[in-house]
């Protein structure tokens, strides 16, 4: 996952069953799409492993990078393409040591420059920044300003992601202020997934600095 210019980081909604493979082969071919989090909840490694294995490889397909959210020994597992840690979830030195040098590790930082340092010292592959927006995926307890975004990207190679509540009508200025990777879930699964990500490439394709 490098990025000279900003690219779309797809982040699976809880429920990733049924038609959802479809939904995400449709996703992927509709426009440029950097890498896909598989990201569910409440239901053991085994029912995980056997819902990501379609989804992995749909992704696998159309080299896609697919990382898989908090669990390292998920990521193990299934030979994934990355880890994405929260703050509880464990170390960038563990989830490295695990998954290899290859792997990319990234960490959610919330609204902390200091997290932020702290997990490019460690040896993250990027770190993520957020919520800037409303989210409606999880419950907004940190608020990030552009100027976060900013910051990082002036002083700092180590790609940043910019997370919570991104839609193609508000990207401009996380794209202006040298995101990296815009995480989006619900602007795109909550409706017609395919359009959704040809308006984000054509935002982002606006937004970028000239």
């Amino acid at each position: 996952m490098t990025a000279p210019e900003c690219q779309l980081y797809l982040i699976s909604p809880l429920d990733v069953a049924g038609d959802f493979p479809d939904r995400l082969a449709r996703a992927l071919d509709a426009g440029p799409v950097v890498a896909f989090q598989f990201r569910v909840k409440d239901i053991d490694e085994h029912a995980a492993a056997r819902l990501a294995a379609p989804l992995q490889a749909i992704c696998a397909a159309r080299d896609v990078a697919f990382i898989v959210n908090d669990s390292i020994s998920l990521a193990k597992r299934l030979g994934a393409d990355g880890v994405h840690l929260g703050q509880d979830d464990g170390a960038v030195a563990d989830a490295r040591a695990r998954l290899g040098r290859q792997a990319q590790i990234g960490v959610t930082c919330h609204d902390s420059r200091h997290l932020a340092m702290e997990a490019g010292e460690q040896g993250a592959d990027y770190v993520a920044f957020g919520a800037f927006f409303p989210s409606s995926t999880k419950a907004t307890r940190h608020v990030a300003d552009p100027d976060l975004l900013r910051w990082w990207s002036g002083l700092f190679e180590l790609p940043v992601v910019a997370i919570g509540g991104i839609t193609p009508d508000n990207c401009a200025p996380l794209v202006a202020a040298g995101a990296d990777f815009l995480a989006v879930s619900h602007a795109v699964w909550g409706g017609d997934e395919a359009a959704a990500v040809q308006r984000f490439a054509e935002a982002i394709s606006l937004a970028r600095p000239r």
